[in-house]
């Protein structure tokens, strides 16, 4: 597949303590079986200029970032986010180079999701590997988050659908957007 219709990317540094949850998040969905148009990719540190490379808005549908974002809630909070959402120079990578623009610009060709986890303690620029309590435990939701944007169940997706959302046959409750916090 040259490019997918879904792109889920990670984005942050695991030197950095709870800056690496995007990372963590595609580790574990990695695990899962997901459709074969949907490409699940850690993007790392320059995540946010080597995400637009995957992209092609000919076939390219839904985008969907995962990054910690500092929206003042408790650490672990979920908050999904639109490119609008996002104040100008709001969403900025590693070397401070502001992405809120370019995301506006594909805004109207790929449907984009921004989901956000508050973090408990970012350490740059000192290194501290692993994730913190709250962003070790908010890797599941996340992930059940990642998967009613994109509209993926299967038996791979049910553990991390929510006991209240599972219906006989394996069907899930009606979604609930999260569109502030989840």
């Amino acid at each position: 597949m040259l490019y997918p219709e879904i792109v889920i990317a990670g984005c942050g540094n695991p030197l950095f303590a709870d800056d690496g949850f995007g990372p963590a998040v595609i580790e574990e969905m990695e695990k899962l079986q997901l459709p074969d148009n949907v490409m699940i990719q850690d993007a790392g540190l320059g995540g946010p200029h080597f995400i637009f490379t995957l992209l092609d808005p000919e076939v390219t549908k839904k985008l969907v970032i995962v990054d910690i974002a500092d929206f003042g809630a408790e650490p672990g909070s979920i908050a999904k986010l639109r490119p609008e959402d996002l104040p100008p120079g709001a969403y900025r990578d590693a070397h401070s180079w502001d992405l809120t623009e370019p995301l506006q610009r594909i805004k109207d060709k790929i449907e984009v999701t921004i989901i956000g986890v508050q973090p408990a303690r970012v350490t740059a620029p000192e290194f501290e590997l692993g994730l913190s309590d709250e962003l070790q435990k908010a890797i599941p939701k996340t992930i059940r988050v990642i998967l009613e944007t994109i509209g993926v169940e299967n038996e791979f997706s049910r553990p991390y659908l929510r006991k209240e959302e599972r219906q006989p046959g394996g069907s899930t409750a009606e979604t609930r957007g999260c569109s502030e916090k989840c």
